[in-house]
């Protein structure tokens, strides 16, 4: 439905908009008036024909939904220009979907594209509505989840219910008080093809049997509310209905989430690293050492000069990979997502440690949101396949793609060494 309330400030977090609706999003938006509600953090949807001379000057993503019979039938993510002036780039999504962007918006994906309607009804609409959380689970302790074919989780089909027993880790928002279910990825058909063997199932939380074993910290920050936690499955129960498309689908649904995810946190680093430089060119023109401002010194703006160039290397980056996938699919740019989720995290991480040596000590304490914003960086290179894998996967692409355009007579070098 929609939510409508009184004018909020000129200067919101941010929005954007489409079919009709505003969403609010990370961002500067400035000369904009808009229904809002103050404190809250559910979705915000506001007809836009009502301010028809007024457009966001900042776009983060565009989220088109089309209905039938009351029920989502599609919901699609698209960015239209990354980065965002946003005090926390980390929280982008969470003002219209009520939720941070790392586990619930993928799980709303999944669903709508994946579930079933009564799927649809029971989980995917009150996670759309803000009223309530969830998490994946993915990542085992006791193996190389990098490769995702090490899962062990079991999944055994018991009459009109599936049992599951194993172990989770770095399962996001489990312990946010609204998280209501886990979509869990485990082994449902172990003679089956490699990348056959792998379910997805919808574990409600409060299922017997399933176990918050501990919170696990990043670099000593426990990301509360919502935070990380460990998961055993004791002969956990749920019925068959719970499973998402079928058997041994869990890969093909793992790769429809995985893709628009990592568009995620490409915009994130970008914003992130925008927000860095920016508050660093403050700095520079308040702080002063050895007689000068912190300006006037030739390493500070070749790190101020080299951060710009990558920010925006990167911020086309993304619109270049969202081009593609909006003209091939998420198969036909998997070159340009591996890509993204290289460079993106790098970026983040490499313009906070310029920004934390221009900041001195305030730069790793927490009075700014860069030692946070170093952290999320340096996260992102492990989380949803490290930079190896996805360096791994570029280059093979990269090398048959040569190899292609070589036989087409379209391009490629022929051999002349030795």
């Amino acid at each position: 439905g929609r939510a409508e309330g009184p004018p909020g400030p000129k200067n919101l977090p941010g929005a954007f908009a489409t079919d009709g609706a505003v969403f609010w999003v990370g961002g500067a938006v400035s000369e904009y008036a808009g229904h809002h509600h103050p404190g809250r953090r559910n979705p915000t949807f506001v007809n836009t024909s009502d301010y028809p001379n007024k457009k966001p000057l900042r776009s983060v993503a565009v989220c088109s939904r089309s209905w039938s019979g009351g029920r989502i039938k599609k919901f699609k993510v698209r960015i239209c220009a990354a980065g965002s002036n946003q005090k926390r780039g980390v929280d982008y999504l969470e003002n219209y979907t009520g939720a941070a962007p790392i586990g619930d918006l993928r799980n709303m994906e999944v669903l709508a594209k994946y579930g079933s309607p009564e799927q649809q009804d029971q989980w995917l609409r009150p996670l759309m509505e803000g009223r309530i959380r969830s998490t994946f689970g993915m990542t085992e302790p006791q193996v190389a989840s990098s490769d995702a074919t090490n899962m062990e989780l079991q999944i055994e089909r018991d009459g009109d219910h599936y049992i599951l027993n194993g172990r989770k880790w770095w399962s996001s928002n489990i312990y946010h008080p609204l998280c209501e279910f886990v979509i869990t990825m485990g082994v449902s058909n172990p003679d089956n093809p490699r990348h056959q063997r792998h379910s997805m199932v919808i574990v409600p939380k409060e299922t017997p049997g399933l176990e918050i074993v501990r919170p696990l910290s990043v670099f000593g920050n426990v990301h509360s509310p919502q935070g990380h936690g460990e998961l055993a499955y004791h002969d956990v129960r749920v019925p068959i209905d719970n499973i998402i498309l079928g058997e041994g689908r869990g890969f093909e649904i793992a790769q429809g989430r995985l893709g628009p995810g990592r568009f995620q946190y490409a915009m994130t680093n970008v914003g992130m690293a925008q927000r860095m430089l920016d508050l660093v060119c403050a700095r520079v023109e308040q702080r002063e050492a050895f007689g000068s401002k912190l300006r006037d010194f030739s390493s500070v703006r070749q790190d101020i000069a080299r951060a710009r160039c990558s920010i925006e290397q990167t911020r086309l980056l993304v619109l270049k990979a969202a081009a593609e996938m909006d003209k091939s699919g998420a198969k036909g740019a998997r070159d340009y997502i591996s890509m993204l989720k290289i460079v993106g995290p790098k970026l983040a991480h490499d313009v906070a440690e310029r920004a934390m040596q221009i900041f001195g000590g305030k730069g790793v304490s927490g009075d700014t949101p860069i030692a946070e914003m170093y952290v999320m960086g340096r996260l992102m290179r492990i989380a949803d396949g490290p930079d190896e894998v996805h360096m791994n996967q570029l280059a093979k692409l990269t090398m048959a793609q040569a190899e292609i355009s070589r036989l087409e007579g379209k391009g490629g070098v022929e051999w002349f060494g030795d």
